[in-house]
């Protein structure tokens, strides 16, 4: 979930229909919390009389929000769970586009849900409540602005990826080139003369390296001032890694931190543990992190994945994950891009379960410090 700044402000947790008690068991067992840490987490509750008390003292509260059906809101049994759980500190999210006030009360629901695809409700079932309110399932970014005038302020859904090149203003051909070249430049592990050239051509993406290097998360006592002390401080792997993330920062003058940056953020933070936990090198583990970031920039530059990849040096174990989804990155690249990763898909992997739950995790927390830090 995130909020008109692309900020990310909470996840939401699906599980198995049947039961929640996997999911919650799941949630309460990998301390998931601190890996999602500040983000709170939205747990949908089909069946909330299932919901085991035992496993549910293990959550946070002050960071779960319950969905709950509206269709639910005249049993007086669920009712009365519901006053539990607020006086515990768990907040309840009223799911349905004709819940309003009255059921919100019934559930001690303090904001509305709904589904974008569907039927809207309407801002007076929206404006007695404090919210924050939800919209999911939003296709395109246009979709937003009418949900912010209804009331809306936490966003779900692909919007991120349809026409996110149309987020801002178009690059003109000396811009693309420069990109590109870059792109090419950190493909073939150039050194850090030739990365200088493009950067200082780039005020966009020069400042935010600057601004990305002097940020808490580095450390540094002295303010950098210069590419050459960013280029030697942070080393070359690093660096590397750094700008093929920038490069999704580079294109939000507004201020938003742009909505693909933490999305190819978890792509190549999770290959790149995926790779690892199977046993990868350094190396294959650098591949891994360019695939999953790299796998994006078709929707970034509003370019066929084909001719990007013509015009740089890919490895090309690199080149056929992204155009193919053939090799063992092909594989991993197709498995993180799945909202839900199919069990034949993880066995093709060689991946169980709680191994990628875990991975899942180590890269969201990741991609959380990289969006607050860029």
């Amino acid at each position: 979930m995130a909020n008109a700044h692309n900020e990310w402000v909470a996840v939401t947790l699906h599980g198995p229909q049947a039961s929640t008690a996997p999911l919650l068991a799941a949630l309460a067992a990998a301390d998931a919390y601190a890996f999602l840490a500040p983000l709170d987490c939205i747990i949908p509750l089909a069946d909330p009389h299932g919901v085991d008390e035992a496993v549910l003292a293990q959550l946070a509260p002050q960071r779960t929000i319950f969905r709950l059906p509206a269709q639910l809101a005249g049993d007086k049994q669920l009712q009365k769970k519901c006053r539990q759980w607020r006086d515990a500190g768990y907040r309840i999210l009223l799911d349905g586009a004709d819940a309003g006030p009255v059921a919100a009360a019934q559930f001690e629901a303090r904001a509305l849900s709904f589904d974008a695809a569907g039927a809207h409700p309407a801002l007076h079932q929206l404006l007695p409540l404090p919210g924050p309110h939800l919209a999911y399932n939003i296709a395109d970014a246009e979709q937003i602005a009418a949900l912010q005038e209804l009331g809306v302020s936490w966003f779900a859904g692909d919007y991120a990826l349809q026409h996110a090149r149309q987020q801002g203003e178009p690059e003109d051909a000396t811009s693309r080139r420069r990109l590109m070249s870059l792109l090419g430049l950190l493909a073939r592990d150039a050194d850090a003369h030739e990365l200088e050239v493009p950067l200082k051509q780039d005020p966009a993406l020069s400042y935010h390296l600057l601004k990305l290097v002097n940020s808490a998360a580095f450390g540094f006592t002295a303010p950098i001032t210069s590419f050459s002390q960013a280029i030697t401080l942070l080393g070359r792997r690093q660096l590397q890694r750094w700008l093929q993330l920038l490069l999704y920062a580079r294109q939000q003058d507004d201020g938003k931190i742009h909505a693909l940056l933490p999305l190819a953020a978890v792509r190549a933070a999770q290959m790149e543990a995926l790779c690892q936990l199977r046993g990868g090198d350094r190396n294959a583990q650098d591949l891994a992190f360019m695939a999953g970031v790299f796998s994006l920039l078709d929707v970034l530059l509003g370019m066929p994945m084909q001719e990007i990849i013509a015009t740089l040096n890919l490895a090309p174990e690199v080149s056929a994950a992204l155009l193919e989804r053939n090799g063992e990155l092909g594989t991993l690249l197709a498995l993180v891009e799945s909202a839900t990763p199919p069990p034949d898909g993880l066995r093709r992997a060689g991946i169980d379960g709680e191994t990628y739950w875990r991975s899942l995790l180590q890269a969201y927390q990741w991609a959380i410090q990289v969006s607050r830090n860029l």
